[in-house]
């Protein structure tokens, strides 16, 4: 049975938060926030320095000054220069906004529209300051990771001011100056272009399916043309779209204000798009011009271009261009940012792995694996709905009718084999029945897709089936019935009368309806299961179907065999054990319905201690009960122990025992140990009062690269390099609705090294591994992950041996939870092959 997806889906999503986040390609790049530097003299040898921050709308920015660490990233500003003299504190003015933040269940300082920081300052003419302004920027529905803001100031002279460049993560080294008097002519069009800047590559990221240039014009001194050369299969969409609800319009600043500029190029398209629920947008594919008329000042323009890049089955995190026009050089710098992490050296000394091959990894998985993983689902569903049928058939409301109705057919047709053909068919209608009962989920599957996805992940859902299992086991200990209202029994058993197929199919539906006090409990079992599964109505289905063979078997062998019906065991008092025995496992998984709801809304009431403590005490009492030391309504006195009875007692103590186990600590783990056969039952043993971790999923995870490797080795097992982020919400559907389903849990529980990176860590690095541009450990991980695996998208999972074979390709988002466990599988196969050939080799 499934492990429960972890919190409710989101029906509301509004498009920024699905561009940033959802998407396979998602990385959390998109810049609302535009900030300047500049440096005033004041008097003798005091300055003022002045940090501005342009807001958009629907954002805001945090002040310097927070009641608490637990919230949001303050904003705060780092000088390079030790000696800096600073006077006083810096103070804060904008449109400021105090109060309570629902994103953080705090009150908080925030800032929209504008922001000005200033800070008073001793310093000599001529100095240069250097240094980053750190802030964090959310809207009413997400939080954008940490960014940086570099600054280069040089102090003017006494009575004069001057500016530090624009723009989020300004990345000097990587700009590029244009100049008219450059050999380099392209003609776009009609246009002859002076200098196109060809190598500044601005989109951000490693897979760039737009790539930007930007010149003057020959003989139009006045224009600029940016031009988008798109790969095919991607687009970006126009400049003004109908509906704000849509994709990220292509659009154009230029010192703060937007310009809709003149478009040249192929037709742009309008048509629906999938991605955005059916949506009619207009599209620009394959290249586009803008051209945009330079002002007759001569002043500096700085500017941003925004755009968004998609294909029909994902798209892109916006990217944000600074570019920079000066109209009397005839110059345009596009400022490629993100291009770049630093020297090769770096990498060579700050992972402990070596340079990975992503064109040789050791396995391949293809969509045949994946297709075999669902059809074992499937069967394996199959055959817990044939056990649970077999399991009913051991029920008083069940076993006795099996003589009876096959002596009635073998008795009452005539001749043997005309006995046997109604039998065959009663067995064929007992298992129409039950199929038949999936079908109302069937359509619903059909009415949305989504729909039994969406109540699995309902927490109330989970607190009903809670109460349910309760209430079925204490109908199988007897203390009160459950059956079906006694007019649908009599008007089913009237319509027998019939005779022919429809009499025999009614027949088979009085059976239904007349053991339901039996049956009802491990159908709601069987129900329960698949609603809280990837599989929905199909594994209902094939369960159904298992449930109802096994029911419908041994009416069709017995009527075929009916000698055989004298080797049946005699019904008597081991019936109702049977039951009261499956009261017991019912009240048992009524608490692992209640574990689902309590890990969604954390309310620490059934962490893995009391679970362990309520399982053990069931077993206890199981076994307690099967030595005849117990006794239900209904039970018959136990005069004499039966061997095979004793047998079960002791085996009910095993079990108690080996959950007694789950108390132990793993040491290396620092936490209880985990419970192979509780897996996808029990909490994770980490949501502990007395050992708790705090990894993803609760699960076993380094969050430094090295130590994890060095564990990996100590331990020989493969790794999983989870590239994640704080802000990543992919990476949380992943983690609460993929990590704890089965096939997937255990394998990252028992079979890997989890090693999760968060790029968006804003923790300092130590002073020797920083470098000129990699100062925290989230910009080294994002560095790593773009120079070993040429992607910058979160979520990002990597499987590699620990001496940094990569084991097969690596995968982004991946909803669904058959793919990835076909991933996970197909990683660990090729860690056994490679461990099998070194086997080989040595000897």
């Amino acid at each position: 049975m499934d492990n429960f997806n972890l919190g409710m889906k989101n029906y509301l999503l509004l498009f920024g938060l699905l561009m940033v986040t959802l998407s396979p390609g998602a990385a959390q790049i998109y810049n609302p926030v535009s900030w300047k530097a500049s440096i005033k003299h004041l008097d003798a040898e005091e300055y003022q320095i002045s940090y501005r921050a342009a807001i958009e709308p629907g954002w805001a920015v945090y002040s310097q000054y927070l009641e608490s660490e637990d919230g949001p990233v303050a904003t705060s500003i780092t000088y390079d220069n030790p000696e800096l003299n600073l006077i006083g504190e810096a103070t804060e003015s904008g449109h400021r906004k105090e109060g309570f933040d629902a994103l953080f269940d705090m009150n908080v300082i925030k800032f929209t529209d504008d922001f000005l920081i200033s800070q008073n300052i001793k310093i000599t003419e001529g100095e240069t300051i250097k240094g980053y302004l750190t802030f964090m920027t959310c809207d009413d529905t997400k939080c954008l990771p940490p960014a940086d803001f570099d600054f280069e100031l040089t102090v003017p002279k006494k009575g004069t001011s001057s500016e530090g460049g624009a723009g989020v993560l300004i990345d000097k080294s990587s700009q590029k100056s244009t100049n008219s008097n450059s050999d380099l002519v392209e003609s776009i069009g009609d246009l002859d272009i002076i200098q196109i800047d060809g190598d500044a590559d601005a989109s951000f990221g490693l897979f760039d399916p737009v790539h930007w240039d930007a010149g003057y014009t020959v003989g139009s001194p006045d224009k600029v043309v940016f031009e988008a050369t798109i790969d095919d299969g991607w687009h970006i969409y126009d400049q003004v779209l109908d509906s704000d609800e849509g994709p990220i319009p292509t659009e154009f600043w230029f010192n703060q204000a937007k310009k809709v500029l003149t478009f040249e190029g192929p037709e742009v398209v309008e048509e629906k798009d999938e991605f955005f629920e059916g949506l009619v947008v207009r599209k620009i594919k394959k290249n586009a011009r803008f051209i945009f008329e330079v002002p007759a000042s001569q002043d500096v323009i700085e500017g941003e271009l925004v755009y968004v890049a998609c294909n029909h089955e994902r798209c892109l995190s916006p990217v944000t261009i600074n570019f920079s026009i000066d109209p009397e050089s005839k110059s345009i710098i596009l400022d490629d940012h993100l291009a770049d992490f630093g020297d090769s050296d770096f990498y060579a000394d700050a992972f402990p792995i070596p340079p990975i091959d992503l064109e040789k990894p050791v396995g391949e998985c293809g969509d045949q694996e994946i297709a075999n993983v669902a059809k074992y689902t499937l069967l394996n569903i199959f055959f817990l709905g044939f056990i649970g049928g077999l399991l009913a058939l051991l029920t008083p409301c069940v076993f006795p009718m099996i003589p009876l109705t096959v002596s009635f057919f073998t008795k009452n047709s005539g001749n043997r084999k005309a006995g046997i053909h109604q039998a065959l068919l009663y067995g064929l209608f007992i298992l129409l029945v039950y199929l038949l009962l999936s079908v109302p989920f069937h359509l619903l599957d059909t009415v949305n897709p989504g729909i039994l996805n969406d109540i699995s992940t309902n927490v109330g859902l989970n607190i009903f089936f809670f109460v349910i299992f309760v209430v079925f086991a204490f109908s199988f200990f007897g203390f009160y019935e459950i059956t079906l209202p006694s007019r649908w029994t009599n008007r089913v058993s009237n319509a027998e009368s019939v005779g022919g197929f429809i009499g025999v199919f009614f027949m088979a539906l009085t059976l239904a309806l007349v053991s339901f006090s039996c049956t009802g409990p491990i159908l709601g079992s069987l129900l329960a299961g698949a609603l809280t599964s990837e599989g929905g109505a199909i594994q209902l289905t094939s369960g159904m179907a298992g449930f109802g063979l096994a029911l419908a078997l041994p009416f069709a062998f017995f009527a075929a065999f009916p000698t055989m019906l004298n080797a049946l065991p005699k019904s008597g008092g081991w019936l109702n054990t049977v039951k009261v025995v499956l009261g017991f496992l019912e009240l048992a998984l009524a608490f692992k319905f209640l574990s689902n709801a309590d890990l969604v809304k954390r309310w620490g009431l059934l962490k893995i201690e009391p679970f362990l403590a309520i399982w053990i005490l069931i077993f206890v009492g199981l076994s307690i009960y099967l030595f005849g030391k117990l006794k239900f309504p209904h039970d018959s006195p136990v005069k004499k122990l039966a061997p095979l009875r004793a047998i079960r007692g002791l085996l009910s103590m095993a079990v108690a025992i080996y959950l007694l186990t789950g108390f132990s600590v793993d040491k290396d783990k620092g936490t209880f140990r985990s419970l192979t056969l509780l897996s996808g039952l029990a909490p994770p043993a980490g949501y502990s009062w007395i050992h708790p971790k705090k990894c993803p999923n609760n699960l076993d995870c380094f969050k430094d690269l090295t130590e994890g490797i060095a564990y990996a080795k100590k331990v020989d097992k493969p790794v999983m390099i989870d590239f994640t982020g704080h802000a990543c919400v992919n990476c949380r559907k992943m983690e609460e609705h993929v990590w704890p389903k089965d096939g997937v849990n255990e394998r990252l529980e028992n079979d890997f090294v989890l090693i999760s990176l968060y790029v968006d860590e804003k923790i300092d690095l130590p002073d020797e591994q920083k470098t000129d541009r990699i100062r925290n450990y989230g910009q080294k991980w994002a560095s790593f992950q773009t120079q070993y695996f040429n992607n910058n998208s979160q979520p990002y999972y990597v499987l590699l041996s620990p001496e940094g074979k990569l084991l097969n390709n690596p995968v982004g988002y991946t909803p669904n939870v058959e793919e990835y466990a076909a991933f996970l599988d197909c990683g660990l196969s090729a860690f056994k092959e490679i461990r099998g050939q070194e086997h080989l080799g040595a000897r």
